[in-house]
């Protein structure tokens, strides 16, 4: 545990001093997410109809900007390698800088979710939902991208890579996530897609820590 919070602290810390990265991210967001007014028009009821969809695949590809990073900067400074001989469990250590990764860019985005769902003239409950959706799906997002990031880790064109590695990966994410507000907004149940997005959360907890600890050694070796 002594090993896992020294590594978030400190990956924290790193993702504070290069903070005008995390914001590149979140303005990226927000951009993409409300250029798509201007393309479709502003009525009210076709807003109310994409938001949900818009949001998360914003949220998506804000998230990809910063998996390239994830673990490539100590790969290139020899930290990695130190890390992967040191006593301490790589899944402990890899699990906590998916989490710092998860804080620095997938909290910001649910936190300012609210403010695109106002833009997008979704109601109050609605709004709800997304962050809610957004809350349980971000963390997959981020587990699976760091799959893809561990596999592409050293490799040339490495950023493209992980984008067609993880882009398929993650369609359910956003299809049960946008599902959920579109099962609010037609009044039907929307337990099912909240489950399935929590479970599929717990489910890449449980694996993706230990399919990246083994793709990051295959890296180094």
């Amino acid at each position: 545990m002594n090993g896992f919070l020294a590594v978030l602290r400190r990956d924290l810390l790193v993702a504070w001093r290069g903070r005008g990265d995390l914001l590149v991210a979140l303005a990226f967001f927000v951009i993409v997410a409300s250029l798509f007014p201007f393309g479709v028009g502003a009525e009210p009821n076709q807003l109310r109809a994409i938001g949900p969809g818009v949001v998360w695949v914003a949220a998506l590809l804000a998230s990809l900007l910063a998996l390239p990073r994830l673990f490539a900067q100590d790969h290139e400074s020899g930290v990695l390698e130190q890390m992967l001989l040191s006593p301490e469990p790589a899944v402990s250590w890899v699990l906590a800088k998916i989490t710092a990764h998860w804080l620095a860019t997938g909290l910001p985005l649910v936190l300012v979710a609210p403010v695109l769902g106002l833009m997008y003239d979704l109601e109050g409950g609605a709004i709800g939902v997304l962050c809610l959706a957004l809350l349980l799906g971000t963390p997959l997002l981020s587990l699976l991208g760091a799959i893809g990031a561990a596999l592409t880790l050293g490799l040339r064109g490495a950023g493209s890579l992980l984008a067609l590695l993880v882009l398929p990966l993650c369609v359910p994410v956003l299809v049960f996530g946008a599902g959920a507000v579109d099962a609010w907004l037609g009044g039907i149940g929307l337990r099912a897609h909240l489950l399935l997005l929590g479970g599929g959360s717990l489910a890449a907890l449980a694996l993706a820590p230990w399919a990246c600890a083994a793709a990051l050694k295959l890296a180094v070796e």
